[in-house]
């Protein structure tokens, strides 16, 4: 009797415990900014621009001193295009950014905060396009290496 009254005891307080279990959350990720300081179009729009009259033109270039600022191609996902602009010195990448990504809902909006800050800071650190996609934003991710390979080729590099 004692045995069945541990058990359940015992996994009442495990069940208790997983489901009290949270993952990450945008107020818990350090770095992580809101979407409009990422470069995104002003709200209230489609969280899409079109072309190089979208998000991109009213966005201003990365301010990291001198060097030559390159914007790939937009590069299409299921979600919507993703466009990467980078600040190239030299033939290293010292700023990237990007200018346009999906925010049509507000799932893409929660993934978005949470990845592009990431892919940001990965890009200036490898200096190529040779990143790793971030865990749950697989499509933003291809469409940024995409995107970014594009504005290494147009900067020259490869």
């Amino acid at each position: 009797m004692r045995r069945v009254i541990l058990a359940i005891v015992t996994t009442a307080a495990a069940l208790a415990l997983l489901l009290s279990f949270k993952t990450h959350s945008q107020s818990a990720v350090p770095g992580s900014s809101p979407p409009a300081a990422l470069g995104s179009p002003a709200p209230g729009g489609t969280g899409t621009g079109t072309g190089a009259g979208g998000a991109s033109a009213s966005t201003p270039a990365p301010a990291s001193g001198p060097g030559k600022t390159v914007t790939g191609a937009a590069w299409p996902t299921i979600y919507g295009p993703v466009q990467v602009r980078i600040t190239v010195a030299g033939s290293r990448i010292t700023a990237a950014s990007a200018v346009e990504y999906p925010l049509n809902t507000p799932r893409d909006e929660q993934i978005n905060a949470f990845a592009i800050p990431q892919l940001n800071s990965e890009a200036v650190a490898a200096g190529s396009a040779k990143i790793d996609t971030v865990s749950g934003a697989t499509y933003t991710s291809g469409g940024y290496i995409g995107s970014l390979q594009s504005a290494l080729d147009k900067a020259g590099g490869a």
